[in-house]
């Protein structure tokens, strides 16, 4: 089982200010602000799950690297939330929400990448 995931941010703040936002969709909320990292934890919970880790001179991801990070939620309107608000504050668009029949027929998701090229996903199983 997975404790946390870390990926790293060019802009710590600018970074903090846009995953703020967009996992609130998710119900997660900052939980811990450093001077070079930030870690985002869902209500509840007692630790911080997602943390940006700062890397002031990193070269943005490139769009071939083949990693993402998949985060699961429990409905369609939370994986259309978190693509709009990501959207909303300048995010890339990497794949609209919707029905991905090729991982199977229930698999509803949404990608998007962020400032600096790093791919998140979101996913819900829906009720057929």
């Amino acid at each position: 089982m997975i404790d946390h995931i870390s990926i790293g941010v060019s802009d710590l703040k600018a970074a903090t200010a846009f995953y703020r936002e967009v996992l609130a969709t998710l119900d997660y909320e900052l939980r811990d602000d450093r001077p070079l990292t930030a870690g985002f934890g869902r209500h509840g919970k007692s630790h911080s799950e997602f943390w940006l880790n700062a890397r002031p001179g990193m070269a943005k991801v490139p769009a071939d690297s083949g990693t993402h990070i998949c985060l699961r939620t429990k409905s369609a309107e939370a994986v259309k939330a978190l693509h709009a608000a990501a959207m909303k504050l300048g995010a890339a668009d990497d794949g609209a929400p919707g029905i991905r029949s090729h991982y199977s027929e229930n698999y509803y998701a949404a990608f998007i990448r962020d400032f600096d090229g790093n791919k998140i996903e979101v996913v819900t199983f829906v009720a057929l």
